[in-house]
Parts: structure tokens; C-alpha cells; sequence
């Protein structure tokens, strides 16, 4: 599995098109899980791991790996589930999500399926607040499970949720503007709208890039002026049924929506996306989740909107 990264210029190709690979794996059972491999740079055999006393019980341990501290998080624990035991024929999947670099132990690895995105459906209703599943596929007549990675990160790691004192420029509350915010993870949503609040902005909430799409095409069909009435579309990238590459690209292909303000706010690796955003026509990508920058970039666009059409 260490050369599971093997051809990126290749993958890249996948993401404009609505398209993903997906590393399917399992933990301690047989339910099977997966995970986008852009998020992955590498599958190992779990290393030797050194206990950190006092940390989440879901934390194993930290890994060396060349030169670099790894902390190891127990997946099938961070979910509610029970501890996968003794690491020793485990795997470990190193991810970057949100900027950070971690671990998470794995009861084994499968293989690596080739989906569009529109085959990655919105988990059933009716399930609780409390649950980690942020959508599921279908994968050789097996259910595959996607996990809110982001939910888990939030929990074990924690992390700054409010903006600090002295960023917000009292300028941008002077006219109330409204946001498109799109994304599929609850705790992204929440996190993103409470800086919006904090803004004195109105927003609209959709779950996937279908959604908003079709959002976007209703105003259309009211008679509103998009381009003066919404400041900004905030869009994740991975997401259910349509993902924000796939929105962006709708936006640019259609006349009456294209001139609309796209940013791209995700979990993925910087460098993939600062690539992305030029070949599908987003206006800016931010790596989640940072208060203070998602401000900074906001108000920003926030200020621009008013002087455009200043009344």
C-alpha cells in the first residue's frame, strides 16, 4: 500500500469531472468504510506506537515516521465503536484533513474503487445528531459507509471555533448580504455559519452541490438578481451527489449564474486544490477549518459586494 498515491496526475484528472477514488477498508467488524485517497498519503503495517499519557482514549499512541511525530487514532473507537485491540496486524491510513497530519488505525484495508459522485448518496434519515456517517455508497452490492471525519477531528482534537478580537471590520454589517454555504458535514456547517452570524450575514444551508444547484436555478426562476442579492457561494468539495468541483463548474457553464463569487472551503490537500480552483473557475480555496482566515476572506469579498452595488 505505500505506493497507493502513485499516479496523482492521473486522479487529478477525476475530480473535474464529478468523479473520486475511494480506499475502501474495515475495523472491527465487517462492516465495510471508505475514504477519498486524495485525503491519504500513505498505508502502512501499524508501526510501534509510544503512549501519550493524559490524551484521548482514543489516541494509541504516536508513530515516528521519517523524522515525523504521527499521532495514531483508533477509527472504530472515534466512532462509538469498540477498540480495535492489540495494533499488531493492523494498518494504519496517514490523512491530512483540515491542515493536520494523523493516523487512524484500521482493522484492514481492501482496495481502491473508481466512483462517480453521484453514486455517494446522503446518509438515511432520521438518524441522530449523535452519528458519524456523512453519506454511503454502494460498492459490489455492499453497503459502504463514509465517516464524518471532520465530527471526529472535532472531538478528539478540538481546535479554534470562534474569531479573535479585533478581526472583524464593523464596515461589513453596515448592509446585510446573504451566503450560499454548502457543505455535507454538520459540524462544517455549523462551524462556517457561526462565523457568518458573527457577521451579521444571512444565510442559505444546503447539504450537497445538487441542492444548491437547484437552490441557485429557484431564485432564478423568482426573478431575483443573483449577482447583487448573493454576495458569495462557500462550498465544500467533497460532498454527496454532486461535489463542489462538479457546482463550480455548473455555475461557470451556466449564463445566468456565472458571474457568481465561488469559494472553495475544504478539508483537502492545499495543493490539489490551488490546481482545482483554476481549472473549474473558483474564485479562492481556504483549507478548513480556521475562524480568523475564513473571516478575513469573507469580509473581504463581503466589503467588495457592497462597493459593486453600493445603493
Amino acid at each position: 500500500m505505500s505506493g497507493i498515491l502513485a499516479g496523482v496526475d492521473q486522479r487529478t484528472q477525476l475530480a473535474g469531472h464529478n468523479r473520486m477514488e475511494l480506499l475502501l477498508f474495515r475495523l472491527a467488524g465487517r462492516q465495510c468504510y471508505g475514504i477519498n485517497v486524495f485525503k491519504v498519503q500513505e498505508v502502512i503495517t501499524c508501526p510501534p506506537l509510544t503512549e501519550m499519557p493524559g490524551s484521548s482514549l482514543v489516541v494509541r499512541g504516536i508513530a515516528n515516521m521519517r523524522g515525523k511525530t504521527i499521532t495514531v487514532m483508533d477509527l472504530s473507537m472515534s466512532i462509538g465503536g469498540p477498540s480495535l485491540g492489540d495494533t499488531e496486524n493492523h494498518f494504519v491510513i496517514i490523512t491530512e484533513y483540515n491542515r493536520r497530519v494523523q493516523g487512524f488505525l484500521v482493522g484492514s484495508v481492501d482496495r481502491i474503487v473508481n466512483i462517480n459522485w453521484d453514486q455517494i448518496l446522503p446518509p438515511p434519515k432520521g438518524l441522530t445528531s449523535d452519528s458519524y456517517m456523512t453519506a454511503v455508497t454502494q460498492i459490489d452490492d455492499e453497503l459502504v459507509e463514509i465517516i464524518d471525519v471532520e465530527k471526529v477531528m472535532k472531538e478528539v482534537v478540538g481546535g479554534q471555533e470562534e474569531i479573535s478580537d479585533g478581526v472583524i471590520d464593523e464596515a461589513v454589517k453596515e448592509r446585510v448580504q446573504h451566503v450560499l454555504v454548502v457543505d455535507d458535514s454538520s459540524v462544517a456547517r455549523k462551524q462556517i455559519k457561526r462565523v457568518l452570524d458573527q457577521l451579521a450575514v444571512e444565510t442559505t444551508i444546503c447539504n450537497n452541490g445538487k441542492e444548491a444547484y437547484d437552490q441557485l436555478q429557484e431564485w432564478v426562476a423568482e426573478g431575483k438578481n443573483l449577482k447583487e442579492w448573493l454576495s458569495l457561494i462557500i462550498s465544500d468539495v467533497e460532498m454527496p451527489v454532486m461535489d463542489g468541483y462538479a457546482l463550480t463548474t455548473a455555475i461557470r457553464n451556466n449564463a445566468e449564474l456565472q458571474g457568481l463569487h465561488v469559494i472553495l472551503h475544504t478539508s483537502l490537500s492545499g495543493l490539489f486544490n490551488q490546481a482545482m480552483i483554476e481549472k473549474v473557475g473558483a474564485d479562492a480555496f481556504i483549507a478548513k477549518f480556521e475562524p480568523d482566515e475564513l473571516t478575513k476572506v469573507v469580509q473581504e469579498r463581503l466589503l467588495q459586494h457592497m462597493a459593486e452595488y453600493e445603493r
